[in-house]
């Protein structure tokens, strides 16, 4: 009994935390990638704020003062938080072209992954 009081207070203190795998900046493998990393941070934190400007500035109901004040504030926000501005990468090798969408792999590692068996639910295709 007293172990699961203990454990209790253990999760309330949210000191279970430390038990999280965390990826640091260190272990990216190239600039590009750290890059991408920072304005996909960076476009999370934003985007709530990028969503009602935009609507305010495709409003048809609203007068034109309004309108260009949105023009403004949008202006004003970091170019990197822009979701256009995320690439798509494979996660292991940091390749921009050819990765597929579902894994967020390059064809050359999905393929080679697929190969060996280490993904799970695809399979060789046979006809």
């Amino acid at each position: 009994m007293n172990v699961i009081k203990q454990f209790s207070s253990l999760l309330s203190t949210n000191a279970l935390h430390n038990f999280q795998q965390i990826r640091n900046g260190n272990i990216w493998v190239n600039r590009w990638m750290i890059r991408d990393v920072k304005r996909r941070k960076m476009t999370v934190e934003y985007a709530p704020t990028r969503l009602r400007i935009n609507t305010m500035r495709k409003n048809d109901v609203l007068p034109p003062e309004l309108i260009e004040i949105a023009d403004q504030e949008i202006a004003a926000l970091p170019r990197d938080s822009a979701l256009v501005r995320v690439k798509r990468r494979c996660v292991i090798t940091s390749k921009p072209r050819s990765t597929l969408y579902r894994w967020r792999f390059s064809r050359i590692i999905f393929r080679d992954l697929a190969d060996h068996n280490k993904l799970s639910g695809v399979q060789r295709a046979i006809w």
